[in-house]
């Protein structure tokens, strides 16, 4: 479980028209990576492809808005890629040919109603009779009204000309301005450099509010019911082409471009090899069955001088804590992956530092709300639940003392605090230089770490043990001559034993620095039952019920999400840097599947 795995080999002999249907069959199980054999080259004609989908491309940027989105689905039968792509070309351009008259009118009926929008802000910030918009749309020289929009927050300079009226709508600043032509151009390039537009007034605006706002919602009505008609026969209109599947079958061969970078391919047959993390392969089997695809699949040992990418199987209450791990990158084959391990440590430096029983249990809720979204919350879930634990220990309840302290209150022995994360480091840290001992057993080199660095291990939990236990003091030392002399008998130098104790030195010296590290758990712990001791002073000195609840929420939030970030950091610190130094160097290779295909299909050709 701690060791990583390597993918399986796979190969799948497919027939040369069904590549693409079979290349999106095994993608679509998220759980292949593409790795060609040496010495093979992209398929032939797949360079053939690239100026369509070019053509495709510039097809796209001018009607993919007005393109169906949904229920894409690419044929099934296999033809080659080139024949695809052309007719899903000629079906795209008869298309566009007849849509351009509806595209028109979409746009025209949207331009409306964003006009419309506009002049039903204008009207509602008008009183009746204050301005006639008919006279004043219809007024000539020297005096015009025009109307000026541009985002709210920015404003021009002073106006020469008398704003009639100003307002703010959803965002927009609006003004009607009155002045002649030389003062509403001046004003004009003010609201553009603000990102702004001018508009003339519409001549079928009056006097009358309650008549402007009826004329208003019949046009915008109009408008909506032209928009929906131009919408409804673009949607007839791509169902009578078959629009639907010509953009699937594109989509489907540029996703193959641009994620398939060779194959083997003869005449008649493709030859598509790469790694699966699937253990079963009756299962990938079964997928590329279901696709219809020509083809034959077998797992094979890999070809030599392939570097199979690597797996972690952990268990699901373990496999949020792999991503400690992947942050350095993946461990190699004959490296531990401490994901299990991590999932009991990592939640009680969390709860240690944030030890409340009602604050813990609030990260936990949020950590469990924003599970699907943001993966990892998931951490949250646990490290909430210790800081719960935690809070029963220490008697802290959304930062007041309402519990007898299961252990200890931390502002009343300070000293306990800081020493327990040290044991608990020094435990961890052990933990690591074990894991180092088990990954040279695996690289065969288990006597060559017991003849050195197990004397190290037996120096540093002398030196740790002796501040508590005087013999430990003599274990160190007989650590400290095993190392030394261990190194001399690997090398058969004298002289080697004397380096050795140069290399102890530091590397000691580095480990107890490491294991003071973890002092920072207790200190962010004592840190946390200061904050809680002043969000109750304030609470005592607000005077007032209501004044001492506010208080008491809006400090349990400051403190849930500033020591949230900064107990979050911390532990990772404390992880990455501390305890994966004493055995990961994460040389792994990850493995990356292929992505799923643009569509749901039932697939096609290539």
């Amino acid at each position: 479980m701690i060791r990583p795995h390597p993918a399986r080999w796979f190969e799948l002999l497919v027939a040369r028209d069904d590549t693409t249907l079979a290349l999106a069959a095994l993608a679509a199980t998220g759980a292949v990576e593409l790795e060609a054999r040496s010495g093979a080259l992209p398929p032939d004609g797949f360079a053939d492809l690239r100026p369509l989908l070019q053509q495709f491309d510039a097809l796209a940027q001018r009607y993919r808005a007005f393109w169906p989105a949904d229920r894409l689905q690419a044929s099934a039968f296999p033809e080659p890629p080139q024949v695809s792509l052309r007719r899903s070309l000629e079906t795209v351009r008869a298309w566009a040919l007849q849509a351009e008259a509806l595209i028109l009118r979409w746009q025209q009926a949207e331009g409306q109603r964003a006009e419309l929008a506009r002049w039903r802000a204008v009207v509602a910030q008008l009183d009746d009779g204050v301005v006639d918009l008919a006279q004043a749309a219809a007024a000539g020289a020297p005096l015009r009204v025009r109307l000026f929009v541009w985002p709210a927050g920015g404003e021009p300079e002073a106006a020469t000309g008398p704003l009639v009226r100003s307002f703010q709508d959803q965002g927009m600043h609006y003004s009607l301005a009155l002045g002649d032509a030389q003062q509403l151009e001046s004003l004009a390039q003010q609201a553009v450099a603000l990102k702004g537009q001018s508009y003339e007034l519409p001549p079928w605006l009056g006097r009358d509010r309650a008549a402007n706002q009826a004329a208003i919602e019949a046009r915008l009505q109009a408008a909506r019911a032209s928009e929906a008609a131009a919408r409804a026969e673009l949607a007839a209109l791509a169902d009578r082409h078959g629009l639907r599947s010509a953009l699937a079958d594109a989509g489907r061969l540029q996703w193959v471009l641009d994620n398939v970078q060779a194959l083997e391919s003869g005449p008649l047959f493709t030859w598509i090899s790469g790694w699966t993390s699937l253990r079963d392969p009756a299962a990938l089997e079964q997928a590329v069955e279901d696709s219809g695809a020509r083809a034959l699949l077998r797992l094979a040992p890999p070809p030599p001088g392939t570097r199979a990418p690597l797996l972690l199987d952990n268990p699901a209450w373990a496999r949020p804590f792999e991503v400690f791990s992947r942050a350095l990158g993946m461990p190699s084959g004959t490296e531990a992956d401490a994901s299990v391990l991590l999932a009991v440590a990592v939640p009680l430096m969390f709860g240690y530092m944030f030890g409340d029983v009602g604050q813990g249990l609030v990260i936990a809720a949020a950590g469990y709300a924003l599970r699907r979204r943001w993966p990892l919350a998931r951490l949250f879930i646990a490290g909430g639940l210790s800081a719960a634990v935690f809070g029963l220990l220490f008697g802290s309840v959304f930062s007041m003392h309402l519990l007898h302290p299961g252990w200890i209150a931390p502002l009343d022995d300070p000293l306990a605090v800081l020493v327990a994360p040290l044991v608990g480091g020094a435990v961890l840290l052990t933990s690591g230089l074990l894991l180092a001992a088990v990954q040279a057993h695996w690289r065969g080199e288990f006597a060559r770490w017991l003849a050195s660095d197990a004397g190290l291990l037996v120096c540093y939990l002398g030196l740790v043990s002796g501040l508590a236990w005087t013999p430990g003091w003599l274990l160190a030392a007989a650590g400290a001559a095993w190392f030394c002399l261990g190194h001399g008998v690997l090398e058969r130098r004298v002289l080697a034993g004397f380096t050795a104790l140069a290399e102890l030195v530091e590397r000691l010296l580095q480990i107890l620095i490491n294991t003071l590290s973890f002092a920072r758990v207790g200190a962010f712990a004592l840190a946390h039952a200061g904050l809680s001791s002043a969000i109750v002073a304030l609470m005592d000195a607000a005077g007032h019920p209501v004044a001492a609840a506010a208080v008491l929420v809006v400090g349990n939030l400051i403190v849930i999400v500033l020591e949230g970030l900064v107990v979050s950091i911390q532990t990772t610190r404390l992880v990455l840097f501390e305890f994966f130094a004493r055995f990961l160097e994460a040389q792994g290779r990850v493995f990356r599947p292929l992505p799923p295909p643009p569509s749901s299909l039932q697939e096609s050709p290539s």
